[in-house]
């Protein structure tokens, strides 16, 4: 037997349609197979990348090697400005701390006086009856 480009070859049309179609299916489950090894490849390439960043994060940001984010800034000034007012309203207590003393003599000094404004009042009254100036 002789093969060239010439050569004729019989064979039944189902048999012809059959290996067509059993060659297409091989060729779109080759690819479909491929398709989803790339799909998974790519998902463990990106896995890895997020899981390095992640690992890089965890040990650098508790060191404070990364900065410091927007939200712990603002925190960090609310807790100074809190800080700041914490301390004024200690000193104002520590300065309130003889109030009581001061009003307890002060409330003594003031009696002291209405009995002494009384004792007076009560001899200008009798002075008055005396001198027959009375009303």
């Amino acid at each position: 037997m002789k093969i060239s480009d010439n050569t004729a070859i019989s064979m039944p049309m189902r048999n012809l349609i059959g290996i067509v179609t059993a060659v297409s299916v091989g060729v779109w489950a080759f690819f479909g197979i491929q398709e989803t090894l790339n799909k998974h490849s790519t998902t463990l390439e990106l896995m890895e990348k997020d899981l390095s960043q992640n690992t890089e994060f965890r040990i650098k940001y508790p060191r404070g090697e990364l900065g410091q984010s927007s939200g712990e800034s603002e925190l960090f000034m609310l807790v100074e400005h809190i800080s700041g007012i914490v301390e004024d309203i200690e000193e104002e207590i520590k300065g309130m701390r003889n109030n009581k003393v001061n009003i307890d003599f002060l409330q003594k000094q003031v009696e002291k006086l209405q009995k002494q404004l009384e004792k007076v009042q009560e001899e200008h009254r009798a002075y008055k009856v005396q001198n027959g100036s009375a009303k």
